[in-house]
């Protein structure tokens, strides 16, 4: 089996557990390939803790689950040095916080303030923690996959701007279609009454890393690289593409905006099969990767905007060169 059929079997295996949810899952694969963490949003009930859940279990890796909770305290993540008596010794010894896993499912991140929000930052950045004085590398496979509700605001600590822009996608998760609602009531009924069954062995952590340095020699030529630059020069100076869309932007996109849609779409062709990128690798991801990057004007959310529709204005306007 070749390294792209390992994924594709991992990605088949998790659409069977997660009904009507194809683009999540797609969504979820690119953050794994492209080494990156990612933000669900989405209404209570709509899977994002299960397709979590399924990637871990198709997927030969440690999960974590940490629910943010107000009373939440950063050491309750990274872990905290223990004191203990040893051969007359007085130790202190360092005792691994959920952080140190491969997948780490932060289950409404809103629900603790910043300072515990922030102990999550160095991981996502660095791939270290420290504590005590003391750097603890994460694993080589380490993924944050945080979620939040969009609905409910009362006791929640929105992410700052700095926080949100280390995610690598922000991935919406929509309601089913009816045909897969009945699906879903199908197979939940259907795993309730199952007895214990025999579980295709994981795909190992090894294809994904030999997945990831194929990625690497994918090719974008410079048209692309333009291309990417232009749809970011187009959210910080929307003024050249017309008074409407200069109306609709504060702020645009960071570097780290087109380093995302630059990796993710790479990733994209990869599954795809090509060698190489073309506008619409660009095109597929350019929603999930500046959303969460771009801050709205006051007349657009007013006006009941969001920031998709930005997206799509900015796509229309900008060509490829």
């Amino acid at each position: 089996m070749t390294t792209l059929e390992s994924i594709k079997e991992l990605q088949a295996r998790m659409e069977q557990s997660i009904i009507g949810q194809k683009q999540v899952v797609n969504r979820l694969i690119i953050g794994l390939l492209a080494d990156g963490n990612l933000l669900l949003e989405g209404l209570p009930g709509l899977a994002k803790t299960r397709a979590v859940k399924s990637m871990a279990a198709n997927l030969s890796a440690g999960l974590s689950r940490i629910q943010f909770t107000p009373d939440l305290l950063p050491s309750d993540i990274t872990g905290t040095e223990v004191y203990h008596a040893s051969g007359g010794k007085d130790l202190f010894e360092f005792q691994p916080g959920p952080i140190f896993s491969n997948l780490i499912l932060a289950d409404e991140i809103n629900r603790s303030p910043a300072k515990v929000q922030a102990a999550l930052l160095e991981a996502m950045e660095e791939r270290q923690v420290t504590v005590a004085g003391k750097t603890h590398k994460m694993e080589r496979l380490f993924m944050v996959l945080a979620t939040q509700n969009p609905i409910e605001q009362e006791g929640t600590y929105p992410l700052p701007e700095a926080q949100m822009d280390r995610f690598l996608m922000h991935v919406r998760i929509d309601y089913p279609g009816d045909a897969d609602e009945l699906e879903i009531i199908r197979l939940v009924r259907g795993e309730q009454g199952a007895g214990p069954d025999r579980k295709p062995e994981a795909i190992a952590q090894e294809a994904v890393f030999s997945a990831r340095d194929e990625i690497n020699g994918i090719y974008s030529s410079e048209t692309i690289e333009r291309y990417i630059v232009d749809l970011i020069s187009a959210t910080r100076y929307p003024g050249k593409y017309g008074q409407e869309l200069a109306g609709w932007l504060e702020v645009g996109a960071s570097p780290r905006g087109s380093l995302a849609i630059d990796k993710c779409s790479r990733v994209h062709a990869w599954l795809e099969g090509r060698d190489h990128v073309v506008p619409d690798d660009v095109r597929a991801v350019v929603h999930d990767c500046l959303r969460h990057r771009l801050i709205l004007s006051y007349e657009a959310n007013a006006a009941g905007m969001h920031a998709d529709q930005v997206i799509d204005a900015v796509v229309k306007q900008v060509a490829v060169a």
